[in-house]
């Protein structure tokens, strides 16, 4: 090694070194995050991924997948507007489409990349972004690199949006929710907020991610259910990554913004695309819930039956309105050796801590799914009630 070697190195050392004063502080904090790769079959009862439906294992959907792999290859081989968009893309878009009662549907690389885009493409400068405060991180990313003006209200606050709205001066304004909150799974006023836009002339953006496949009589998501799919002013983003099972994100909305997505979202033109295979794993999946409506219904119900059970074993959860339930933890650290003990006990549960959690209390997030059984609920509530803190 040269001197002149020696020094970059030095030199590249000190300008990361507040990186471990960083690391240090967050580590007192209880806030350090760890990567445990899993094994591809595990004797763990699985409450902590986001496999509502019990589909990501369907034979049909990974056959789906290993098809479409072998047809088109393992990758998409470049951006939608290259050649990255197959007729697997396509039929996908279409039947989501179909499924949420929308004129169209925009599939992205994933749910992150669709928020990104939407606000990115459909925001500016002059326009005035009205967003929950307990809105999903992609949405506050998106927020932040359209450069509009964002003004924040409280969590499912109806009047203090209004105010936004009726203080705005900019041009434009865009509403934004998620439809299902990701933190506690509690249900946004979705009816008022959509009346709130048309009274304004504002833009509905509704992030349904943890709603479609579990909300609706037949898991259409929770925007369609509250009547405001297929409405000129109402844009609906998702991810297939939840209950359909695969990976990806999509738009979906009134043609003429999906159209114009196509030629201004940033991570829809220069973003590969979805691979093939997750692709017709999530169309497989989205032809299953059509075939199987009442999947969302049992799914609901025992994410209620999961919340009831644990409120009875004395324990703080959340009432659920789709598969999502929380439990209150009474600090980040406990929360973490709360999660531990369960893990030790055969029972894997989502550890939510700050900044993930925007009203900073700690919680163990639990996931239900369509193909529980009563006894591995049952299970779970004595996991975790004998293994708090």
């Amino acid at each position: 090694m040269t001197s002149d070697t020696a020094a970059a190195d030095s030199s590249d050392f000190e300008a990361f070194r507040w990186v471990d004063l960083r690391t240090a502080t967050r580590a007192k904090a209880g806030l350090i995050r760890t990567l445990r790769p899993r094994p591809a079959y595990s004797r763990l009862l699985d409450l902590a991924g986001n496999d509502y439906l019990g589909l990501t294992r369907h034979p049909e959907v990974t056959g789906a997948a290993a098809a479409a792999a072998r047809r088109w290859g393992a990758g998409a081989t470049g951006s939608r507007v290259v050649t990255g968009t197959t007729e697997l893309h396509a039929e996908l878009e279409y039947t989501l489409a179909q499924l949420c009662g929308t004129e169209a549907a925009l599939v992205f690389a994933t749910g992150y990349a669709a928020n990104l885009a939407v606000l990115q493409a459909l925001s500016s400068p002059g326009t005035l972004i009205v967003s929950d405060a307990a809105n999903h991180a992609s949405l506050i990313d998106g927020a932040r690199l359209s450069r509009a003006q964002v003004s924040t209200f409280a969590h499912g606050d109806v009047q203090e949006a209004r105010t936004a709205l009726a203080e705005n001066t900019k041009k434009r304004a865009l509403l934004v929710s998620d439809a299902v909150f990701s933190v506690d799974g509690d249900l946004a006023p979705l009816v008022e907020l959509g009346a709130l836009a048309r009274e304004f002339g504002a833009g509905l953006i509704v992030d349904d991610a943890h709603g479609l496949g579990v909300v609706g009589d037949r898991g259409q998501g929770a925007a369609a259910a509250a009547g405001l799919a297929g409405r000129a002013d109402v844009v609906i983003t998702t991810t297939l990554s939840k209950a359909l099972g695969a990976q990806g994100g999509a738009v979906l909305g009134p043609r003429r913004v999906i159209d114009y997505l196509v030629s201004t979202a940033r991570t829809f033109i220069f973003d590969t695309a979805l691979a093939p295979a997750a692709a017709a794993g999530a169309l497989a999946a989205a032809q299953l819930l059509g075939d199987e409506p009442g999947l969302a219904g049992r799914c609901r119900a025992i994410a209620v039956e999961m919340a009831e059970q644990l409120r009875h074993a004395g324990l703080d959860a959340s009432q659920p309105a789709a598969a999502v339930v929380s439990v209150r933890a009474p600090s980040p650290e406990a929360a973490v050796a709360w999660a531990a003990n369960c893990r030790a006990e055969g029972v894997q549960v989502g550890c939510f801590r700050p900044p993930s959690v925007p009203d900073t209390v700690s919680r163990l997030r639990l996931t239900a799914r369509a193909d529980l059984t009563p006894a591995e609920v049952s299970r779970a509530v004595e996991v975790l009630a004998r293994t708090k803190p």
